[in-house]
């Protein structure tokens, strides 16, 4: 019998056949874990968040191949919202409807069940600004001044922590062996982690740098 008797039925069952194992590859159900980022969202405007139990819940997923790779390309979190939310510790349970998935993706398990969060009263204040000199200039010379503008920065966070603070430094400005005046913008560097600087300020800093005065002269005995 002829290899190619019937050629036509051959390569149309061959047809079908790869057909049928790409829809059963694309349909059959897997299972896979995402570790989704936590994003707040409706924090009231006079409290601010100190402390949470986790930063990420884990899901475990089951889909087809096909969703689950859509997962994957998405830009998955877990939303929050801590409308009404008043001061001191509240809890958040976790719950599989928060989530946006695709159809044909059931979520089979989730870590943590419940959330717990801290939130303290928030405080605002003006704060001073130091410079942060590095080096010294020239034989000769010395920093006979500094101008900053603006002098201070407007810091936002839990009261305590923004009453405590006395200052902000900002970056460093090198003035090793400078022989004239140096202006400059830098940032302010804020450390702190509930803390943060409202807008995102830049400061002007001007170094002045003059040279120093001679000793005087020793006057003469006799």
């Amino acid at each position: 019998m002829s290899l190619f008797a019937n050629l036509g039925f051959k390569l149309l069952a061959i047809t079908v056949a790869l057909m049928l194992w790409g829809v059963s590859h694309s349909t059959s159900h897997r299972e896979r874990g995402f570790d989704l980022p936590i994003e707040l969202t409706g924090v009231p405007e006079d409290l601010v968040v100190t402390d949470q139990s986790t930063d990420t819940v884990n899901i475990r997923v089951r889909g087809s191949s096909g969703s689950l790779r859509r997962l994957l390309g998405g830009d998955l979190v877990y939303r929050v919202d801590l409308s009404g939310a008043k001061l001191g510790v509240t809890d958040h349970a976790v719950e599989a409807e928060d989530l946006n998935l695709p159809r044909g993706t059931q979520i089979v398990s989730r870590s943590p069940a419940g959330i717990e969060f801290t939130l303290s009263k928030r405080g605002r204040r003006a704060i001073p600004l130091k410079v942060d000199l590095t080096g010294t200039p020239a034989a000769g010379f010395k920093v006979a001044g500094i101008e900053l503008e603006p002098a201070r920065v407007w810091v936002s966070g839990p009261r305590s922590e923004v009453l405590r603070l006395a200052e902000v430094l900002t970056e460093a400005i090198e003035v090793n062996d400078l022989r004239a005046p140096l202006e400059k913008t830098v940032r302010p560097l804020l450390v702190g982690r509930h803390l943060w600087l409202e807008g995102d300020p830049e400061v002007k800093v001007r170094v002045r740098i003059e040279p120093e005065e001679p000793p005087p002269a020793e006057e003469g005995n006799g």
